[in-house]
């Protein structure tokens, strides 16, 4: 199964590269404006793209762990731990043009979905790319639940496999910007 090539988002504005199977979450449900949210057919792994206001108060490393820690208060995660964070190349991304600068995090959080009683330890991937002269900060998340051992109704080369962090990266280095108009006037 071959990844999902040049795949709009946000009206068209981006594109990017989806992993083998990706779901368009907005088919299934709400998504916020801000957001493009895709799941794996087969477990629980998702990824999503973000804009999100610059946060100019916070620079470089710092800024990476804000939007991690952010994210953690959004998901109500009892623990975060970060585990490595990472400056990202510049010149291997398709954004190199217009980010001035972009950092890998990974770590975990521990986090309580819908009417679950047990938290769950989820392994998080986060890509910021920071695009100060349109006031945003792009986020790219790899969500990793710790795998459910399910046994598959069908034949195990008809379903992908899981994703994986070369996936994400895929992901993050393809993300490509059309139409600046996105950001508003500038």
């Amino acid at each position: 199964m071959e990844p999902t090539r040049d795949f709009p988002l946000f009206g068209g504005a981006f594109s990017v590269i989806l992993p083998p199977g990706a779901i368009d979450v907005s088919d299934l449900r709400p998504v916020p404006d801000n957001q493009e949210v895709f799941c794996h057919p087969e477990t629980d792994q998702s990824l999503i793209v973000e804009l999100l206001e610059l946060q100019a108060h916070v620079q470089g490393e710092a800024a990476a762990r804000y939007h991690f820690e952010d994210v953690g208060w959004v998901q109500e995660a009892r623990i975060q731990q970060v585990e490595s964070v990472q400056p990202l190349t510049l010149e291997n991304l398709a954004l190199r043009g217009c980010c001035q600068e972009a950092w890998l995090l990974s770590g975990k959080q521990q986090i309580t979905k819908g009417s679950q009683q047990v938290a769950k330890d989820v392994t998080l991937h986060q890509a910021l790319l920071r695009l100060p002269q349109y006031q945003t900060d792009l986020l790219l998340t790899f969500n990793q639940p710790p795998s459910e051992n399910r046994s598959s109704l069908g034949p195990e080369n008809l379903s992908p496999p899981p994703w994986s962090l070369s996936n994400f990266e895929q992901l993050v280095t393809s993300l490509t910007l059309h139409d600046p108009n996105i950001f508003g006037p500038q």
